[in-house]
């Protein structure tokens, strides 16, 4: 029952064109979104509670950093990058493409409870805005019984059930049509607060007759679904919020139970999504406590409904959804899940409710006789429409299942042929099974068929190997999958369960072809991090201003390797503005073969560059490494082989302390080596800034070497954890928080004392620095307060004289006077470093400064064009806003 991921064979997404999507990722939160709407809303509405009251002003203060982005990008651009940080980009991308691939009535149908209404409105409105700002159309169906049964008990009328169902007489329906109109229009007035159109439609829309008048009174069943004032609704742009209430043919009101009334309005319109929201947000397993995370209706039906626990309410539930189901295509699926989530529900694999769909079955064939007990025809279709070996003629259909028969085969599938896998049993019982086979249509992995499949694999073998294409498209979802790796030339071989190096070895020497240019065996992170890939996903920013209005007659050509990152994207808009730069490769594994948005000066297109690429472009001047560390090596061994001469800066940490590298920091070590230098390491965002605000102290000999006491307090904004999930890019885990992490020995701590003290200390003891970072809950910028102990005794006027001799005539440091104190909303899309405050105690021995730098832009990308301008010969700040 319970799954890790929300694995589990699904259903086929439609094959009509994809909406469009965008390029960057950045995290969402129905709070936040709530306080994004009701910013630009003209009628902003009080919070009901004193909680609420205090996240609005917290939220209110997150906009001010988000908001140069919203005046500069369309707001269903912002809206969707929004989404970004609930999962990865492709997965939010793929999800949007299935929705809107359907029409607008076809999206979702949301059944809304009673005490959703009442207990969590602001975040319901704030969720169905985020939605309609994306272009999509739920279709809401409320309840009230909560209110109704306190509206009767204040009549003194007591509510009557029988078989579950309310016992409804004209004095009960009265004051249900009253509170039904009531929590309708209170929903609608919500959303309009938000400044999402909604439209209450309040009957019409259902038809019904008598379920048992003798019986239940004035309670009716569905007959009939009136669909045009839905479909006008939302051909007018506004939601249809509809309540349960239903008329039989001559015109009498009747109540309908609203879970009844979606599964009869879903069955109409057959939807892609029906959503339960409920306050507990999903259902709960009887013995486990635990949520369960997705039920496949035909392989799980018939066992769960036996279990001891499922009986009552929950099996009646899941009957019904069960029957509704079955009259749906199996594109259609059922999430249980809260308000506050239904973002992440929609938009990920991983969900966070419950997901019900009715999925296929695997099936499990061995022996010589296992492909014929297959559907040929069928599998014969998939492998040749999605099997890379069949598509490029290296392979038939038919012989390869003709060599199946003579060898020992498992084969895997599911019935509806979306997915197929063989696995190959060797003669030597040390070796590991290997997976010859894994192939899917693009429904199968949308829909995580793949991971079920594989999930069924693992089951089945203790040990597993295989071998992929390095220019896979999902080369990354098997390193998730794999224990181990090795590359050579064009192949990756993946093992799992497997401990013997000598085993490793003989399955290179057979599968791979031993050869002294493989990358070794490389022991993969179990979190997923990978070799030779870029960082996964785009940039949250605003198109920067231009710094030149045109290219000029003599460009210099430049390629970016891994260019999906934040940095990446960063650069790119420099790179479009730049008078003498023009990008000739941009490499990112998931985007190849897409066009790059955001350059504008040309028609480029992602590719997908290994190692081994690089040499051959000779034409480039500079490449620029936006990868993460410990992954640049293989690109700049490959350069260093041909001796190339093209200008390489390292956005990494991976070689900030090799001596034959150039550490580009022109205010603070000199632009004359950089002018000379062809390898460039650009150095970290923290790391910057913080010697930014201890350079004039250190150099004038006012801060001891050695145990200085020198402690900094850094604190970053989420992009610079990066676009890969991680709780400190998680801001649900940042809302009204502050992360530290790294608390001893961060990479930038290191760096920091390293090259003060190369600078200039090197005739003593080095520096030593304590620095702990933090991670707030604004998107970009970093702060950092550095308290240092000092040989004499100076006054504030002294610290401030010091430093603005320092960087006089430097365009990019800004000294603040003293007293002053820099903010990280004022340095958010600046190209420099603010550095103020100079605070002394009273002893006169203890300075603080204070420094913020945008840990994007002066803190990566745009100290990259500097350095790329002075090794190239250009002017220093080209191509970046002063």
């Amino acid at each position: 029952m319970l799954r890790t991921l929300r694995s589990g064979v699904s259903c086929h997404a439609s094959s009509s064109p994809a909406a469009a999507t965008t390029s960057a990722r950045i995290a969402a939160s129905a709070a936040w979104t709530q306080s994004l709407f009701r910013a630009r809303s003209a009628a902003v509405a009080p919070m009901a509670t004193t909680a609420a009251v205090s996240s609005r002003a917290l939220l209110t203060r997150d906009m001010s950093t988000t908001r140069a982005y919203v005046e500069d990008m369309s707001e269903k651009e912002t809206i969707v990058k929004l989404l970004y940080n609930l999962g990865s980009k492709r997965e939010i991308d793929q999800y949007l493409s299935l929705f809107s691939s359907v029409e607008s009535h076809q999206f979702a149908v949301i059944k809304v409870g009673g005490a959703v209404l009442t207990d969590s409105l602001d975040s319901l409105a704030s969720s169905l805005t985020f939605l309609n700002r994306v272009g999509l159309y739920p279709i809401v169906v409320h309840g009230a019984g909560p209110q109704l049964n306190g509206l009767l008990e204040d009549a003194g009328i007591e509510p009557d059930y029988i078989d579950g169902i309310r016992i409804t007489d004209e004095k009960t329906l009265n004051i249900a049509r009253k509170v039904f109109a009531e929590e309708n229009l209170k929903l609608v007035e919500a959303l309009e607060r938000l400044g999402t159109r909604a439209r209450p439609i309040n009957g019409g829309v259902f038809t019904a007759e008598y379920l048992d008048k003798e019986k239940y009174k004035l309670v009716g069943k569905i007959t009939h679904v009136n669909k045009a004032l839905i479909e006008s609704s939302i051909r007018a742009g506004a939601l249809p919020i509809l309540t349960s209430l239903a008329e039989t043919p001559d015109g009498q009101i009747v109540n309908v139970n609203a879970d009844v009334a979606a599964g009869e309005l879903a069955s109409v319109l057959e939807p892609l999504k029906i959503v339960y929201l409920n306050e507990k947000g999903g259902l709960f397993h009887g013995v486990t406590k635990k949520r369960i995370d997705v039920i496949n209706l035909d392989e799980e039906y018939e066992d769960l409904m036996k279990e001891p626990w499922v009986k009552y309410g929950t099996k009646l539930k899941i009957r019904e959804i069960h029957d509704l189901l079955m009259r749906l295509p199996r594109s259609s699926s059922v999430s249980i899940i809260s308000a506050d989530h239904l973002h992440k529900e929609l938009f990920t694999h991983s969900g966070a409710g419950t997901l019900i769909r009715r999925g296929n079955r695997i099936f499990k064939y061995a022996g010589p006789k296992a492909v014929a007990s297959t559907d040929v025809d069928k599998l014969r279709n998939l492998l040749q429409e999605n099997d890379p070996q069949i598509l490029d003629g290296s392979s038939s259909v038919a012989s390869y299942l003709k060599s199946l028969e003579s060898r020992n085969a498992t084969v895997y599938g599911d019935t509806g042929y979306d997915i197929f896998a063989s696995v190959i049993t060797p003669a030597d019982p040390t070796e590991p099974h290997i997976v010859e086979k894994f192939v899917s249509t693009k429904s199968a992995a949308l829909n995580n068929v793949t991971d079920n499949l594989w999930s069924v694999l693992r089951k089945d073998f203790d040990n597993l190997a295989w071998v992929v294409r390095k220019n896979d498209p999902n080369l990354s979802w098997y390193f998730e999958r794999a224990d181990g790796s090795y590359t050579e030339n064009d192949k990756v071989l993946f093992w799992s369960g497997v401990d013997n190096l000598n085993v490793v070895q003989k399955l290179v020497a057979r599968l791979i072809g031993s050869s002294s240019s493989g990358t070794g065996p490389v022991k993969v992170n179990p979190a997923g991090s990978r070799s030779f890939t870029s960082t996964s996903a785009g940039v949250f920013g605003l198109q920067q201003r231009r710094g030149y209005a045109s290219k000029t007659a003599s460009v210099r050509k430049v390629g970016i390797i891994g260019a999906r990152g934040y940095t990446g994207q960063e650069l790119i808009k420099l790179i479009d503005n730049h008078p003498s730069l023009v990008l000739s490769h941009v490499s990112s594994r998931e985007l190849n073969g897409k066009p790059v948005a955001d350059y504008a000066s040309a028609s480029v297109t992602y590719s997908n560059l290994s190692p081994q690429d690089l040499p051959a472009h000779d034409d480039v001047d500079a490449w620029v490494l936006a990868l993460p560390n410990k992954v640049c090596k293989p690109f700049v061994d490959a350069l260093e082989r041909v001796q190339s001469k093209a200008v390489v800066v390292d956005l990494s940490a991976d070689y900030r302390f090799t001596d034959s590298w150039t550490y580009g920091l022109p205010e603070l070590y000199g632009r004359d080596l950089i002018k000379k230098a062809i390898r460039i390491s650009n150095p970290g965002c923290y790391a910057t800034g913080s010697q930014v605000a201890l350079a004039p102290l250190v150099k004038a000999g006012f801060v001891l070497p050695g145990l200085s006491g020198v402690s900094i307090f850094g604190v970053s904004g989420y992009s610079g954890a990066g676009t890969n999930p991680s709780p400190k890019n998680d801001v649900n885990l940042l809302k009204d928080n502050l992360m530290p992490y790294s608390l001893t020995g961060h990479i930038h701590e290191r760096e920091i004392a390293h090259q003060l003290s190369r600078g200039f200390l090197s005739n003593s003891a080095p520096l030593e620095v304590a620095f702990v970072p933090h991670v707030g809950q604004f998107f970009r910028g970093i702060s950092l307060t550095a308290s240092i102990p000092v040989t004499k005794s100076v006054t504030p006027g002294d610290v401030q004289a010091l430093y603005e001799e320092f960087y006089a005539g430097q365009k990019l440091i800004k000294v603040y006077k003293a007293g002053e104190i820099p903010e990280v909303r004022d340095i958010q899309n600046q190209h420099g470093v603010h550095v103020g405050g100079f605070g002394v105690g009273s002893a006169g021995k203890r300075v603080v400064v204070v420094a913020t730098i945008d840990n994007l832009l002066k803190g990566a990308a745009t100290q990259a064009l500097q350095n790329m301008n002075l090794a190239l010969g250009l002017d220093e700040y080209a191509g970046i806003p002063l």
